[in-house]
């Protein structure tokens, strides 16, 4: 079986499965696109924006994260997805400290903290700032960070990009409800541009300490929140004369708060994780489950009415011989029957336990803070 947890960070979903002792397999350490397409289904699956897996460090870090998309592709970095990483990972360890964890991801070393409010704050590293690293291939503007204009539906948008170890690219724009945010969104997303594609965030300042976003992410659409994106947006906001160098950034999933001291070194986010359910994933939803038994199996688990014998074969008991062949397969069956009842009944058991020892942990946790 392969047990999993599902957490949000402001309505941006995760499904989060513990390798850290390196007992998962490779199908699942390095996940077919196509099943991550399926787990993250909200209707044929599980459903999710992405799914992020804890496992061993390869250096100095305390874990890895790997997290891909819910279009099956891997990401560089995700704010949400680190902090519901940090949550998940102290609850699971049954840990209520605000020690840091150094977590190696595809954009360098994060380090998030749990705050004894409950919030998680995360050092998120330095933003990039030359095209080549974001990458794009928009010139560096008088701003100081790559700027252009784009020409979408007759209107001329003016963005600028930034990088947090994964592409985002700001627009500014006076109104978030009356642009056509689904066609910028995607046409902004794969634009030559961006080689690597990018997130798209449409910006509305309300004030130099208040910014408001909506949030397209590259490889899942719109979102409810990115903590990425909102880093970068607050970035460029800097950059661009319109904040200052701590806002608050609201989301359609609620606020973050962001911060970059000294508009130099890193970016601070603080902002919520919270566990939603725990579950495992049955065995038509593993990875390649159909692809590890052979032909006659796998008739089997779409028929299970089917016998499981030949029926043109005897039967040879310890205690008798039965010579009744109809007899034979009548035994048989019940046996079938009832070692099926039992095995679903001992894993159902085994599942009720674990997941009652994680939900008891939760609670556990929940009424000491």
């Amino acid at each position: 079986m392969l047990q999993f947890s599902k957490y949000q960070g402001l309505g941006n979903d995760f499904l989060l499965i513990d390798g850290r002792q390196g007992q998962l397999p490779e199908r699942v350490r390095f996940p077919d696109p196509a099943w991550v397409r399926l787990i993250c289904n909200r209707r044929f699956g599980v459903g999710a924006d992405g799914l992020i897996l804890a496992l061993p460090p390869q250096s100095e870090a305390d874990l890895s994260m790997k997290i891909f998309n819910a279009d099956g592709s891997e990401a560089e970095m995700c704010g949400n997805g680190i902090r519901c990483l940090a949550r998940f990972v102290a609850d699971v360890d049954g840990n209520t400290t605000c020690d840091y964890s150094r977590v190696e991801t595809l954009a360098g070393i994060i380090q998030p903290a749990l705050l004894n409010d409950g919030q998680i704050r995360v050092d998120m590293g330095s933003p990039y700032l030359d095209p080549q690293s974001i990458p794009t291939t928009l010139p560096c503007g008088p701003s100081g960070l790559p700027q252009g204009e784009f020409s979408m539906d007759g209107t001329t948008l003016k963005v600028a990009a930034v990088g947090m170890g994964n592409p985002h690219v700001v627009v500014p724009v006076n109104d978030l409800n009356s642009i056509p945010f689904e066609n910028w969104g995607h046409s902004l997303e794969q634009n030559p541009a961006f080689p690597a594609k990018t997130n798209v965030h449409f910006l509305k300042v309300n004030g130099p300490d208040q910014l408001e976003i909506r949030v397209w992410e590259r490889g899942a659409g719109p979102t409810l929140a990115c903590g990425t994106g909102a880093c970068a947006t607050l970035v460029a906001a800097c950059l661009l004369g319109l904040s200052g160098e701590q806002a608050e950034v609201r989301l359609p999933g609620g606020p973050l708060n962001i911060s970059w001291p000294g508009r130099s070194g890193s970016v601070f986010m603080i902002g919520p994780a919270q566990a939603v359910f725990d579950g495992v994933m049955t065995p038509a939803l593993m990875p390649g489950f159909l692809e590890d038994v052979s032909d006659e199996k796998q008739s089997k688990v779409v028929d299970v009415q089917q016998p499981m014998i030949n029926i043109d074969t005897p039967i040879i008991c310890k205690a008798s011989q039965q010579s009744d062949r109809g007899t034979n397969v009548e035994v048989f069956n019940r046996k079938e029957q009832s070692f099926i009842s039992s095995s679903v009944n001992s894993f159902a058991k085994l599942t009720n336990d674990s997941l009652a020892q994680s939900t008891q942990t939760q609670f556990e946790k929940d009424g000491q803070s």
